[in-house]
């Protein structure tokens, strides 16, 4: 045992994966003991936060204040203002308005500024040009305008008893406080989804689900394929006729639309991950069925095994004891494969609205799901979907990784 565990881990493919898989599963783990709470509570009210660092807007005008003179700060926050797709758009008002606008260069700021500020007219109509266009340049234009009137801001409050408004701060360009006095800050390193929920703590919370999902369908379909193809080679005969009738029936049918028919009927209310996952592992037995059979076969007519038939073993004794053993290696192969096609199946049967009910856990395909039907890959917003596609890729890559390094071990035909 300790030589065969020694063989595997001196395998680059075997080491690789299982260093992935097992930093998956850490992630799983820990990140849940520092970011506790349930990771389907909405945090947002609006949908799609970009990733990043949010700072209570209403805790940082109470913090007390540091004076720092940054010489580019004016300039980052006209930039904020005025963003290239902004700067593209005042160039085609100018054109528009035939304003010559040979030789300027719309990165030029000062010198965009000094023609914009000449040239605009809020009650212009360029011709071919739409009232919500219009609208959009005039709030620009406000914009622009409001930048560098004043260096202050005054923060006031409403006295609900006499109606009058009460100066509560006042800031000023210079003032900045630290992140870290602001009482409320929320860091969201993938921002939030369409419901406003934190998208690393889902990711993570789906990622363990939908690995769970995967190990017992995987399960299920490995110990079905397993005692099948064990009674069905070895028995032969009319055994053999009847476990590879049914075998044949269930490899005809595809083993997807078999999923789909059965999820469909289950109803949402009834899908829970658990039973999903027993579902994926029902319907994808066959293939683990067929090589083992194929396997034992070839081990059922070997010198130990008639011996054992002589000796009056049990059948159940013999398929443990003398076939199973020379098997095992290519059984948790099967395994692994199993547990990477249950994780996908998953996905794709949550793509299309018949994965597990989504009140109670996310998965990896449900947040797939959800991206897709809030268009978030119309809309740019990436991390609602892309860290999902690369965690189910790192997850089949690293279990298939694993598969390849244990193949090259066990089967010394397959080495370098």
């Amino acid at each position: 045992m300790k030589n065969t565990l020694r063989q595997v881990f001196h395998s680059s493919k075997f080491v690789a994966g299982f260093l992935i898989f097992a930093a998956i599963l850490l992630l799983m783990f820990f990140y849940p003991m520092f970011h506790p709470g349930n990771p389907l509570e909405m945090i947002g009210v609006g949908t799609f936060s970009r990733p990043g660092t949010y700072v209570s807007v209403f805790d940082s005008v109470t913090t007390e204040t540091q004076t720092l003179k940054i010489a580019d700060a004016a300039a980052k926050r006209l930039a904020k203002v005025l963003s290239d797709e902004d700067r593209v758009k005042m160039v085609r008002w100018l054109t528009a308005m035939e304003v010559d606008v040979d030789g300027l260069d719309y990165s030029d700021t000062d010198a965009l500024l000094e023609v914009w500020k000449k040239n605009f007219d809020p009650a212009a109509r360029p011709q071919g040009m739409t009232k919500a266009e219009r609208n959009y340049y005039n709030r620009l234009n406000n914009s622009l305008n409001s930048m560098g009137k004043s260096e202050t801001l005054t923060v006031t409050e409403k006295d609900r008893a006499s109606g009058e408004e009460n100066v509560v701060a006042t800031i000023k360009d210079t003032d900045y406080v630290r992140v870290s006095d602001v009482a409320n800050v929320k860091v969201l390193p993938l921002g939030t989804d369409n419901f406003g929920r934190d998208v690393l703590k889902e990711l993570v919370s789906a990622a363990g689900t939908s690995i769970l999902i995967g190990l017992i369908a995987g399960a299920v379909a490995t110990l079905i394929g397993l005692l099948l193809g064990l009674f069905s080679g070895y028995m032969g005969g009319l055994v053999d006729d009847i476990i590879m009738f049914v075998t044949n029936i269930f490899t005809v049918i595809p083993s997807f639309v078999l999923l789909i028919l059965i999820s469909y009927s289950i109803g949402q209310d009834q899908r829970g991950a658990t039973i999903v996952a027993l579902v994926i592992g029902l319907t994808s037995w066959t293939w683990t069925a067929r090589s083992v059979r194929s396997q034992v076969i070839s081990l059922r007519n070997r010198d130990h095994v008639n011996l054992s038939r002589l000796s009056g073993h049990s059948l159940v004794r013999i398929l443990l004891t003398d076939i199973l053993p020379y098997i095992a290696s290519y059984v948790v192969m099967a395994f692994i494969l199993q547990v990477s096609s249950g994780i996908l199946a998953e996905a794709q049967l949550s793509l299309l609205g018949l994965g597990p009910k989504t009140t109670e856990v996310p998965t990896l395909g449900l947040m797939m799901n959800w991206a897709m039907l809030y268009s978030a890959h119309l809309n740019g917003s990436w991390w609602a979907y892309f860290p999902v596609i690369l965690t189910i890729t790192l997850i089949s890559f690293s279990l298939n990784l694993m598969n390849t390094g244990l193949d090259q071990v066990f089967n010394p035909t397959l080495r370098d």
